[in-house]
């Protein structure tokens, strides 16, 4: 059986953190991590891909230059799309469409942004085209859909899995005609910001 590992690596800090941060491209607050590049070095990427927002792939494109390795950015990575919301502080928003949105993202998406099962496919093609040994630089939201595409689990149960800046998330996938998989490491690490 040809089992694939993977890794996510959600990007660092953006400048201006704690707003909703989608599509928006907006710079990372350091493009040269000591914690991000020690978390990659220990799990030696074979190959390195990154979204290609400024918060994921500035960062990368350093790490690629320190590992030896040849970049690869792709839309498929970005984090979901906030539409109207981009760049808003979730008090900002109107309670009631967030709150709807949080329980329902499938049925009561932002304003001109994605869908749950919009993330989710997209991630879901992206997994596909990775072979074992690849690390991937992105964001939270591409983390959450990865997981919920090889569990199972709805949005409820994989938001609440907790991925700061930084965290690396290890997954096996076996081989068939749907992705299937397991959590083999999460490392989040120190809590710094």
């Amino acid at each position: 059986m040809n089992v694939r590992r993977i890794h996510l690596v959600r990007h660092v800090p953006p400048v201006s953190p704690g707003l909703l941060w989608g599509h928006g491209d907006v710079a990372p607050a350091v493009v040269d991590c000591a914690v991000l590049h020690q978390r990659v070095q220990e799990v030696a990427p074979t190959r390195l891909v990154s979204s290609d927002l400024a918060r994921a792939m500035l960062p990368a494109q350093r790490l690629a230059k320190k590992l030896g390795l040849e970049l690869e950015t792709s839309p498929v990575w970005r984090e979901l799309d906030f539409g109207a919301w981009d760049g808003l502080a979730p008090e900002a928003i109107d309670v009631e469409a967030l709150t709807a949105f949080w329980e329902d993202p499938e049925g009561n998406p932002p304003s001109g942004g994605e869908r749950w099962s919009q993330l989710c496919a997209r991630v879901r093609r992206g997994l596909a085209a990775l072979d074992d040994g690849a690390l991937v630089v992105t964001h939270a939201g591409a983390m959450h859909a990865a997981l919920s595409v090889l569990t199972g689990l709805d949005h409820h149960g994989v938001w609440a899995i907790d991925l700061p800046y930084r965290a690396c998330l290890t997954l096996r996938i076996w081989p068939g005609s749907t992705l299937a998989g397991q959590v083999v490491g999460l490392d989040i690490g120190d809590a710094l910001p």
